[in-house]
């Protein structure tokens, strides 16, 4: 008899202890090295370890639960390639940096709960399609979420790709990148990664696991609204002298034509 998709208070306790162990770790390395802005660097890599804990504790994989498995460990580790490519050797990012100031001896264990602790809550919850995904027979509905799925890793890739050659170029300093994808959207890398989540969740739902929604649904919110677009909405214009006639003429977040 087939697997169906669903997930039992061992496997989402077994997520958490992985979760609650990875961050609890790279806190600890983040403060040998005086760099909290790692936890950044470890999102994606998090989200791999929930996939294959989710197979390990329901028994094995089933061709739903590998599917889901082997999408989020693409995503993931390619994420986190990126980051550490772009960010190692930098330095702290500057939000962390501002924290580091604001709570001065107190950073450890503040950055411990609202940086380390708060991002493996959500990591948690985002997760749930992965840790829901199971069943022995693919349908349609799989195959829809695989092609969301691909769209939006294509999307994010090709859009971080065009950022970073624009940024190598010194004669862009200072300047917004307005062609490629970032013609259409503000956000190609955030828009992206909107479409791996809910592509994610379409293969989840396929096998009976609608309740998992909440995952697509708290990532949507944090891309769109809170860590994603929103918040670097808030500083990027001070920065960036032509940002302000660039929100003008190009969407948001979901891709249109230009005005």
């Amino acid at each position: 008899m087939g697997r169906e998709a669903g997930v039992s208070a061992d496997i989402l306790l077994a997520a958490a202890a992985a979760i609650a162990l990875l961050m609890v770790t790279v806190w600890v390395v983040s403060l040998v090295v005086r760099d909290a802005s790692i936890v950044d660097i470890v999102w994606g890599a998090g989200f791999v370890v929930v996939a294959w804990v989710a197979i390990w504790r329901r028994g094995g994989p089933d061709p739903r639960s590998l599917l889901v498995a082997v999408l989020t460990t693409v995503w993931g580790l390619r994420l986190s390639g990126y980051l550490a490519w772009r960010n190692l050797g930098k330095g702290e990012d500057f939000r962390y940096q501002a924290m580091r100031r604001r709570h001065g001896d107190r950073f450890p264990l503040v950055s411990l709960a609202t940086v380390f602790g708060l991002q493996g809550l959500l990591m948690w919850v985002v997760s749930l399609p992965v840790q829901v995904a199971a069943g022995d027979g693919l349908n349609v509905l799989d195959w829809v979420g695989a092609a969301v799925w691909l769209a939006g890793i294509s999307f994010e890739a090709t859009g971080d790709a065009q950022l970073a050659r624009f940024k190598a170029d010194p004669a862009n300093a200072g300047k917004v990148l307005d062609a490629g994808l970032w013609r259409y959207t503000r956000h190609p890398n955030y828009f992206g990664d909107f479409l791996v989540w809910w592509g994610l969740y379409l293969v989840a739902v396929a096998g009976g696991g609608w309740w998992a929604i909440v995952g697509p649904l708290v990532m949507s919110a944090l891309l769109i609204r809170y860590s994603g677009a929103g918040l670097l909405e808030k500083t990027i214009a001070t920065r960036r002298p032509g940002y302000e006639e660039y929100t003008k003429r190009t969407n948001a977040f979901f891709p249109g034509p230009p005005r």
